[in-house]
């Protein structure tokens, strides 16, 4: 996979697909996690959210791209809220 790299107004470079990859790959993990949690197969999901289990599938091996609508409606089916945030650079690097 290539990086984009965007330019921002104060001249920094940012990896593009690298960072979304990342964040891709966090969120799926909290996802099963909270799905194993709760003893649920991707059935049983699919079925609560009205959905087919392919979606789900797909959704958990990172091959579906899901629209915040949708993450809004598997975070519902799980019992959870969705929460997303912008957040300083600085404050991440040191969150982590």
């Amino acid at each position: 996979m290539n990086d984009y790299i965007l330019k921002t107004e104060s001249d920094l470079e940012l990896l593009i697909e690298t960072r979304q990859k990342e964040v891709r790959e966090n969120l799926i993990n909290q996802y099963i996690k909270c799905r194993k949690e709760k003893n649920m197969t991707q059935e049983d999901v699919a079925e609560v959210l009205g959905v087919k289990r392919p979606n789900i599938t797909r959704f958990e091996n990172g091959t579906y791209n899901p629209t915040v609508d949708m993450l809004v409606k598997i975070a519902e089916g799980l019992g959870k809220e969705l929460e997303i945030k912008l957040v300083d650079k600085a404050e991440r690097k040191n969150g982590e």
